[in-house]
């Protein structure tokens, strides 16, 4: 086997040292001098790290390279990330990953996306992945084309992505997917990604209906959060049956939205819920009538102030001295 780690410029005798270890058969030895080089940060030997990554045949050294490239955004170092994805071992492509989703400087987008040009569909994720939190308007147009790839994870994270640029133009995108995508994960983080919008299309509001209607009870939840989020009065109806949805994980978030939307509509059916088993679904109906106010909703709050669970009691009383101040204050 023959390792031929570069030169790089000026090496004092430290790293004449590291030199000669890089280029030893033994690969504990290359992995061990690769952490000592790591520590030191000096971006004059990043191409050794770039090196090993890239080139060394043992797995735990590019796994230990791709750990160590964390933090660094140099175009070499995040192209030797990116070209990493395509690595045999998983646990250096899950490295690669990793280090490429911890990416903060917006301007790294220019290098990331144009990996997405890779057949790969688990090239594709990690670079989505990466792309969505520096938020780069310049890869809206990539991110949008891969919304309805044939890959359900790829559409899953390009939807995200998608979702987080916030961009107006990409609402009706959003609204269609959370309607109509025959995944239901996808169209759980479209429906979610519809929160920023500043104007409730109709469009928005029949796919946020729809999603109320989904088998799938992770979907309803989505959805009645984000008509809270919005404040999407015109949607209060829809949301009222779902205050005896089998699955109490969506009563929550219902009465959570109704909440917010102040909700008079919905006394009856939080009063049933002040009823139910989960302690957390009566914190919320606390937490609700709070919000709603009126002498019902502080008749309800008192009738239930001995509840058993402590959470509970002092969701009551948060939910009387919120009502007791808006009163007050008016």
């Amino acid at each position: 086997m023959s390792i031929q780690y570069p030169q790089v410029l000026d090496l004092d005798e430290d790293n004449q040292n590291f030199f000669r270890q890089l280029n030893t058969n033994d690969e504990k030895i290359r992995f061990i001098t690769l952490m000592h080089i790591a520590e030191e940060e000096r971006e004059e030997l990043l191409p050794w790290l770039h090196y090993a990554l890239q080139h060394d045949p043992a797995v735990i050294v590019r796994q230990e390279a791709a750990k160590r490239l964390e933090g660094w955004e140099d175009p070499a170092s995040l192209q030797a990330l990116a070209n990493a994805l395509n690595d045999d071992s998983m646990m250096v492509v899950d490295a690669a990953t990793h280090s490429l989703s911890e990416v903060k400087n917006p301007e790294s987008a220019k290098i990331l996306a144009a990996y997405l040009d890779s057949n790969d569909s688990m090239v594709k994720i990690a670079i989505l992945r990466a792309l969505k939190p520096l938020r780069s308007i310049a890869s809206y147009d990539r991110i949008l084309q891969h919304t309805q790839h044939r890959d359900i994870h790829v559409r899953r994270e390009a939807v995200s992505a998608l979702s987080w640029l916030q961009q107006q133009q990409a609402v009706d995108i959003l609204a269609d997917i959370a309607q109509n995508d025959i995944d239901q994960e996808t169209r759980r983080i479209a429906t979610g990604g519809l929160s920023y919008t500043q104007q409730i299309s109709t469009q928005v509001s029949i796919a946020l209906e729809s999603a109320l209607h989904a088998p799938d009870w992770q979907l309803r939840v989505e959805a009645a959060l984000t008509i809270g989020k919005l404040r999407a009065t015109a949607l209060e109806q829809a949301l009222l049956p779902l205050l005896l949805d089998p699955y109490w994980q969506v009563r929550i978030a219902v009465t959570r939205s109704l909440g917010l939307l102040k909700s008079r509509l919905a006394l009856e059916g939080l009063a049933e819920n002040f009823k139910h088993e989960i302690s957390n679904l009566r914190k919320e109906v606390a937490l609700a009538l709070g919000e709603i106010g009126g002498e019902q909703s502080m008749q309800l709050l008192r009738d239930h102030e001995q509840d058993p669970d402590p959470e509970v009691r002092k969701a009551i009383r948060i939910g009387l001295d919120q009502i007791r101040e808006y009163a007050h204050a008016t």
